[in-house]
């Protein structure tokens, strides 16, 4: 039987969480807009739901950017050596996106909001700032600006944990486990 094999250079605690947290945070907000959109009129649900929507967005917005300055003080463990400089282009290009689009999302979120004349009160009080009030004019290009890119995001996130699933399950070269926690990842010898 042979020694067990080392796990591969993974990230830490905080980029885990940040990470994780995130994604939930995105997943959650995704369902959830699509469940407010679809409940017609104006219904207590629904305007509740309203709330905990832009309250996810605000959050992924701000947890988005402490990953990204965490991020910028601690660098990413390397990615394997065998990847080619396609696959290495191809990360590198995704994460740029993911990371714009998990700023981008909320915000295109926000102005839409105060568009349509709505403060945002973060969990019910704290008023965010309002910039500009009720501009009619704006509704519509604001509302497609975010639905293109909450779509945008989503076919991002898609193709992210596909690459990772492909890369673990096909590739079996450590690339999903630098991101998983501790007790999910299993050994290389164990895939």
């Amino acid at each position: 039987m042979s020694p067990p094999t080392a796990l591969p250079p993974t990230y830490g605690a905080t980029a885990k969480s940040l990470h994780w947290l995130v994604a939930l945070g995105i997943v959650t907000a995704f369902g959830l807009g699509w469940v407010m959109t679809d409940i017609s009129g104006i219904t207590p649900t629904k305007l509740q739901y309203y709330n905990w929507h832009k309250w996810l967005g605000v959050t992924v917005f701000a947890l988005s950017l402490v990953r990204l300055t965490w991020r910028t003080f601690h660098p990413p463990p390397p990615l394997p050596s065998g990847l080619s400089s396609f696959q290495r282009r191809g990360a590198q290009a995704m994460h740029v996106a993911l990371y714009t689009a998990t700023l981008a999302v909320p915000v295109s979120g926000y102005v839409y909001t105060l568009a349509a004349g709505f403060p945002v009160v973060y969990l019910g009080w704290v008023e965010l700032p309002v910039f500009f009030g009720k501009t009619p004019a704006l509704i519509d290009p604001l509302r497609l600006l975010h639905k293109v890119a909450v779509y945008a995001m989503a076919s991002g996130v898609l193709l992210h944990a596909g690459a990772a699933l492909l890369h673990h399950f096909r590739d079996h070269d450590g690339v999903l486990l630098r991101m998983l926690p501790r007790f999910f990842a299993k050994r290389p010898s164990q895939v």
